[in-house]
């Protein structure tokens, strides 16, 4: 087995972070989150009802059974001062003081504002959220937004919701292996394919929305990818191979020889 992902102390068996969005219907929404076996679960704020945040649309069709961390982000904010009044509603209501900071100046890419992301988690760090910014995959970033008190960081692999897999996986591996905090894969991801990729470049997590909510069968392809997960970490713990130019027989010559 994998060993577990723990953030801010919280221990967790699952490394699949899973947004609760653009699910054709509540039931399939939930049967994804079932396949998934995802603990924390992620939602825009603005659209929860913080005023009865237990009888939202969103949370009120999650499974009873089941306990989940969740993961309110500030998707919609343009400034720091937007994602952390966004963010202290959130925590007022009781619904968590986790937080994905999401801050997007550019509405055609959704790429992370990088100095207002790391201005919005310098301040609620400061409070006692445990936050979670959404940045892009610049190892530098990375590490100023963990020195400012990020409890794990979120590179995307590529622009939100296109599907594009891990564009640069030189600087997510940078990232990966200067982090002293978990690093979650955030945006970009679009099959079992790029999740396995993630893992094995030695990232702790991936969050994703889309790829599951928006596929033909997303119970099918939330048990895709727990799967990816669970193996592209397996083989990353493991240790492959290095690679060769030239092959190397896994047998020795005197094995073929008869007497």
């Amino acid at each position: 087995m994998a060993q577990q992902l723990t953030i801010a102390g919280k221990q967790l068996s699952s490394r699949f972070f899973l947004g609760t969005g653009r699910y054709p219907n509540p039931y399939v929404q939930n049967e994804a989150i079932r396949a998934s076996e995802a603990e924390v679960l992620t939602f825009a704020i603005r659209r929860v009802n913080l005023e009865t945040p237990g009888e939202d649309a969103i949370l009120q069709h999650l499974d009873d059974n089941h306990s989940f961390t969740y993961l309110p982000n500030t998707s919609g904010a343009k400034t720091a001062e937007e994602a952390v009044r966004i963010a202290r509603l959130a925590k007022a209501s009781g619904l968590s003081d986790w937080i994905k900071v999401e801050i997007s100046a550019d509405e055609k890419t959704l790429l992370p504002d990088p100095v207002e992301t790391l201005k919005a988690t310098e301040i609620l760090a400061s409070e006692g959220f445990t936050v979670l910014p959404y940045t892009s995959d610049d190892p530098v970033l990375c590490k100023r937004l963990e020195e400012a008190g990020a409890a794990a960081v979120m590179p995307g692999g590529s622009p939100i919701g296109t599907g594009l897999g891990i564009l640069n996986p030189y600087n997510l591996s940078l990232i990966t292996e200067q982090a002293a905090v978990p690093v979650i894969v955030d945006a970009g991801l679009g099959s079992a394919m790029d999740v396995i990729q993630a893992m094995e470049l030695g990232v702790d997590g991936v969050l994703m929305n889309t790829p599951v909510a928006k596929a033909k069968d997303p119970v099918k392809m939330a048990l895709a990818m727990k799967h990816a997960i669970n193996a592209g970490r397996l083989s990353y713990e493991a240790g492959r191979i290095p690679k060769k130019r030239y092959a190397t027989a896994s047998s020795g010559l005197p094995s073929f020889i008869s007497y």
